[in-house]
């Protein structure tokens, strides 16, 4: 008999579990909504937003990095 009140126990416990987690789950929907209105800007871990690199400065990383290696396949080139 005791193993059937333990069960009905856990049966009803889970439900409150389910019932909490989707709360949770619209609070934290809410909380992302006021965020993005009041612009603050922050990821999940609380840690504002790291500014990205623009088109024109991952080109200009790009054509040095692509010359930077053209000068290590020279050099190879001129020791062999």
């Amino acid at each position: 008999m005791a193993s059937l009140d333990l069960s009905g126990t856990l049966k009803t416990l889970q439900l409150e579990r389910e019932q909490i987690h989707k709360e949770l789950t619209r609070l934290d929907r809410a909380i992302a909504v006021i965020r993005e209105l009041a612009g603050a800007e922050q990821t999940p871990n609380g840690h504002p937003k790291k500014p990205t690199m623009s088109a024109a400065g991952r080109r200009n990383i790009a054509k040095a990095q692509k010359l930077r290696r053209a000068k290590v396949r020279a050099e190879r080139k001129s020791k062999a």
